[in-house]
C-alpha cells in the first residue's frame, strides 16, 4: 500500500505525552484528525505529522486507539503472530499446575483487547475491540497452527463489546466444544460450562491466590461469593467445617457438584452475603478463616463511593466474625479501587471492628495475567491475606 494512503489518526500533544509515558490507550478527546475506518490498523501521528506508532482504531469507543507498536515498526500480521507466539512461550515457561489458564492477556501481552484462555484441549477467545474483532480470523488460524486445540469458542458476549458497537454473541469458531469441559487446578477438578460460565468459564486469575491461602487454612472456613467453590474446595480439605455462600442457585449447585467430585465436605448455601454475615453475627458464629472474593463493586468511577461502602461493610462484618489469630483473605477485582484505596477501606473496617490486623501477604492476579507497567488498568485484582491478632 502507498504510505500516503495508509489509514492515519492524528492525536493531540496531551495524547502524545500519554503514549510516551508508556500507556497504550488514547481516548477520543485526544484525537485531532481521523482518516481511517472502524477497526483499521492505523499510523498514529503527532500534531506535527510525525509517526508515533501504529494502533487499532475504534470509531465508537471512548478508547479510540490501542497502541500496537511505538515508532516506525509496522503492526502487520507477522507482528500479531510474533506476539501470540511470545505469549504462548511465556505461559509454557511458568509450568502452571493446572489445565486451565490464560494464554493471552490483552495489554499485558501487547495484544490489547484480545483474551485467549485454555481449558484443557479447548480455547476460548474474546475480541473486545473493533480492531481485534476484524483480526479474529487470522488470530484463530494462528492459534490452530500453534496450539492444535480440539475446538475454539468465541465468548464475545461481554458488555464491553457494546461500547465498540459490536454485537454480543457466542460462536464456535473451529472444531467442536462440548457442553462442559473437565479441567484441573492443582488437585481440584472442575466441570466448566464454556458457553455460559462467568468470564470465559472460570475465574482463572485467582488460581495462585487460592494456592497461597491453603497454607493458612484450618478450623472453620467461610467462603463468601463462592461462585463455583474455588476457595472452598482448595482450603476445605484442611478445614473441619466449610460453608460456601453465593446468591446464585446455579453457582451453589455447581459448588455441590464440584465438592462431591473432589471429596470435599462443603455446606453450600444460597444467600445474600451481606445479609448472611449480619445473620452469623447475630447468632454469635465464629470462623477461623474467611474468604471475601466479591464481584467488581466499582465497574466505573461513578460507582466507587458505593463500592467503598460495600467493601467496608463486608470486611467489617468478616473481622467481627473472625476468631483471634484467624485469617481473612479479602479481594477486590475493581480496577477503579486501587491497592492503596482498598487497603484504606480494610483499615477503616478493622478500626470499626476494634480489631488489630496484620498483613501477611499482598497478592494480585496470577502470573498468566501479567500487569503492564504504564497501564494501571492491567492491575485490577488485589488480594490481601490478613491475620487478626489475638
Amino acid at each position: 500500500m502507498n504510505p500516503g494512503l495508509f489509514p492515519t489518526v492524528t492525536i493531540s500533544a496531551r495524547g502524545e505525552q500519554r503514549l510516551r509515558s508508556g500507556h497504550l490507550w488514547i481516548y477520543r478527546a485526544d484525537v485531532a484528525d481521523v482518516r481511517a475506518e472502524a477497526g483499521d490498523r492505523v499510523v498514529v501521528r503527532d500534531p506535527r505529522g510525525r509517526t508515533l506508532g501504529h494502533a487499532l482504531f475504534s470509531d465508537r469507543s471512548q478508547i479510540a486507539l490501542r497502541l500496537l507498536t511505538f515508532g516506525e515498526a509496522p503492526a502487520d500480521d507477522a507482528l500479531i503472530r510474533r506476539r501470540v507466539e511470545s505469549a504462548l512461550e511465556f505461559r509454557q515457561s511458568l509450568a502452571i499446575d493446572a489445565t486451565a489458564f490464560r494464554l493471552v492477556h490483552g495489554e499485558g501481552d501487547l495484544l490489547p483487547s484480545l483474551v485467549v484462555d485454555r481449558y484443557g484441549d479447548y480455547l476460548v477467545v474474546q475480541a473486545l475491540s473493533q480492531g481485534i474483532d476484524r483480526l479474529l480470523p487470522m488470530i484463530v488460524s494462528t492459534l490452530q497452527e500453534l496450539v492444535h486445540p480440539k475446538g475454539i469458542l468465541a465468548r464475545n458476549d461481554p458488555r464491553a463489546r457494546l461500547l465498540e458497537g459490536l454485537e454480543q454473541r457466542v460462536d464456535l469458531l473451529s472444531g467442536e466444544v462440548p457442553e462442559t469441559v473437565g479441567v484441573r487446578e492443582g488437585g481440584i477438578e472442575y466441570d466448566v460450562d464454556l458457553r455460559r460460565g462467568q468470564k470465559t468459564g472460570l475465574f482463572l486469575d485467582q488460581r495462585e491466590n487460592r494456592a497461597a491461602a491453603v497454607i493458612y487454612a484450618g478450623g472453620r472456613l467461610l467462603d463468601c461469593f463462592s461462585y463455583t467453590g474455588g476457595f472452598a474446595l482448595a482450603l476445605g480439605r484442611r478445614c473441619r467445617e466449610t460453608i460456601a455462600l453465593d446468591v446464585s442457585e446455579e453457582a451453589i449447585a455447581r459448588v455441590r457438584q464440584h465438592a462431591a467430585r473432589n471429596g470435599v465436605a462443603v455446606d453450600a448455601r444460597v444467600g445474600n452475603v451481606f445479609d448472611e454475615l449480619r445473620g452469623f453475627e447475630r447468632l454469635g458464629e465464629r470462623f477461623d478463616v474467611i474468604v471475601l472474593d466479591p464481584p467488581a463493586f466499582a465497574k466505573n468511577k461513578a460507582a466507587v463511593a458505593k463500592a467503598t461502602t460495600g467493601y467496608k461493610e463486608i470486611n467489617l462484618r468478616a473481622l467481627k466474625l473472625l476468631n483471634p489469630g484467624g485469617t481473612l483473605v479479602t479481594c477486590s477485582c475493581s480496577y477503579n479501587v486501587n491497592e492503596a484505596t482498598f487497603a484504606g477501606i480494610v483499615q477503616d473496617a478493622a478500626v470499626d471492628a476494634q480489631a488489630r490486623v496484620t498483613v501477611v501477604e499482598k497478592r494480585m492476579q496470577g502470573r498468566d495475567h501479567p500487569v503492564l507497567l504504564g497501564v494501571p488498568e492491567t492491575y485490577y485484582l488485589k488480594c490481601f491475606i490478613l491475620r487478626k491478632l489475638p
